[in-house]
């Protein structure tokens, strides 16, 4: 049978109009033309899925009897005058706004913003998905031009304002945040005075930049800042917390690092600077800190055992007292020997000369000979198991459980800069100018912050938040002066979407 013009009612009790086949017994959609409410917008897309069938798009065969009278020659063409993705543009927009960055009051920014949700790319690809996607596409100067508006009025400001704010709404604390360091390289071999090559977390040797990311223990954005890539992880710590205590007047504040953090110098100049730390302890001197229970009980620990002790860190009129909580878990020390049985099973390869010379952790080499370090065996055999955590809160404001909780919530900024590396494709490609870096970071960092509200909001993945609602299109068809449109029909799952979002009224619900 020759394609014919279908309309069927759909789950929101809107009716669907498609162009159909149907061949062998079996019906076939060829297009789906929208689905409207009334009988108006019914009318125009089986008008319009008519002029397609005339026009010879399909075989013709207007399938009379199951829809309309072939309108009169003097009738008016409708013509489908253009599509859009409003479902889910309305969504990014919704978000856009409930988090208050409208404050900002640039629409070619918030342009740039969202369309780097639905997909990152150079400003020139940009106007290309912004136009796919059905919505008003600036020009590529006029989004150059709004990235040097970014820097020139501090848009950061604004949007790190904002995200406190929405932070306080939904739970979070600015009395306790999270940091950690990344580096995003660039393939060039010119280093200048920001991009360095240094230490990397990829283990590459290109020109990198490091960027420092605070968030709430939720994990939503707080604030983010660049560095040169030589730049200490150590170092950048200090600069970016006196940046949110300024830019908020907080006075009273407690930072979670990452045992990358650790250093006598460091936790000092956290401490002058009026904040208190959490931060991961190296486990090479807990054989000291933990030396009574070694002598009374041996290697025996309980699973989910605290155990605390003290620790002088620095030395001479640096030195300080420090608290370190220590706690034993099976499940990591069966993790940690079965990595200590593979290390060790190299470093006999390399000493038997079974396998070439490679830095082993549990090879000694003393001239010529190769053998086991013994001790050092031991020693990690006898901390696995183990994780320590340096902190200066007393116990009576934060118990060792406490304070292994919240370094637990660390994970949350590795999913943040998982989400920025990948979903959002950070890395600035086509930027060499520290401006410019800068404001394409600050568009990735309000990228980013409507990424976690809409996964937080939602429990779905941003990457399943794009996909789904994005195929649904509205549809506006023109007959003779008369535009009429036509929304989509709502799939379950972008409706589970829907339902879970909060309403649109910014900011503050």
């Amino acid at each position: 049978m020759s394609p014919y013009i279908r309309k069927v009612k759909t789950g929101s009790g809107a009716t669907a109009v498609q162009i159909v086949e149907k061949r062998s017994g079996v019906r076939r959609i060829l297009e789906h033309l929208g689905s409207a409410h009334d009988e108006t917008g019914v009318a125009a897309l089986v008008r319009a899925g008519q002029e397609r069938l005339n026009a010879g798009q399909q075989v013709f065969d207007l399938g009379l009897n199951s829809v309309a009278a072939e309108p009169e020659a003097s009738a008016p063409s409708a013509v489908v005058a253009g599509t859009r993705c409003e479902v889910l543009w309305d969504v990014l927009s919704g978000a856009y706004s409930l988090l208050g960055f409208d404050a900002l009051g640039d629409a070619a920014f918030k342009s740039m913003v969202l369309a780097r949700l639905v997909e990152p790319a150079s400003k020139l690809a940009t106007v290309g998905i912004l136009e796919d996607l059905g919505v008003a596409a600036p020009h590529r100067n006029t989004l150059t031009a709004a990235l040097k508006r970014c820097q020139a009025r501090d848009y950061r400001d604004t949007l790190a304002k904002a995200c406190l704010a929405h932070s306080a709404r939904t739970g979070g604390t600015s009395a306790m945040v999270l940091y950690d360091v990344t580096t995003l390289h660039f393939e060039n071999e010119d280093e200048d005075e920001l991009r360095k090559v240094g230490m990397s977390k990829e283990h590459r040797v290109d020109p990198q930049v490091q960027v420092g990311l605070l968030v709430d223990p939720a994990g939503f954005p707080l604030e983010v800042h660049l560095f040169e890539g030589n730049k200490a992880e150590t170092t950048t710590l200090v600069p970016v917390l006196k940046a949110f205590q300024e830019r908020h007047g907080v006075t009273d504040m407690v930072v979670v690092a990452d045992a990358g953090m650790l250093s006598a110098a460091n936790l000092n100049a956290l401490e002058d600077a009026g904040f208190s730390f959490i931060v991961g302890s190296r486990l090479t001197k807990a054989p000291y800190d933990l030396a009574e229970h070694f002598e009374r009980h041996g290697d025996y620990f309980e699973d989910g055992q605290i155990l605390e002790s003290t620790r002088t860190m620095g030395t001479g009129k640096d030195a300080r007292e420090r608290r370190i909580v220590y706690q034993y878990s099976f499940k990591r020390a069966k993790r940690d020997r079965r990595t200590i049985n593979l290390m060790v099973e190299k470093a006999e390869r390399i000493a038997a000369g079974s396998a070439p010379l490679k830095k082993a952790r549990f090879l000694k080499v003393t001239g010529a000979e190769k053998a086991l370090d013994q001790a050092t065996i031991d020693r990690a055999r006898q901390l696995a198991g183990l994780k320590g955590y340096v902190t200066d809160l007393h116990p009576e404001k934060m118990t060792g459980p406490a304070v292994i909780g919240a370094y637990h919530e660390l994970w949350q900024v590795e999913a943040s800069f998982r989400m920025t590396k990948s979903d959002l494709r950070a890395r600035p490609v086509f930027h060499y100018q520290r401006e410019a870096i800068e404001a394409h970071l600050t568009v990735v960092f309000a990228a980013l912050a409507i990424a976690r509200h809409l996964q937080d909001a939602t429990g779905i993945t941003i990457k399943k938040l794009i996909r789904t609602p994005k195929p649904l299109r509205t549809v506006t068809v023109r007959i003779g002066s008369q535009a009429i449109t036509a929304a989509p029909a709502i799939t379950p799952d972008a409706r589970t979407i829907l339902d879970r979002l909060p309403p649109i009224n910014a900011p503050g619900h």
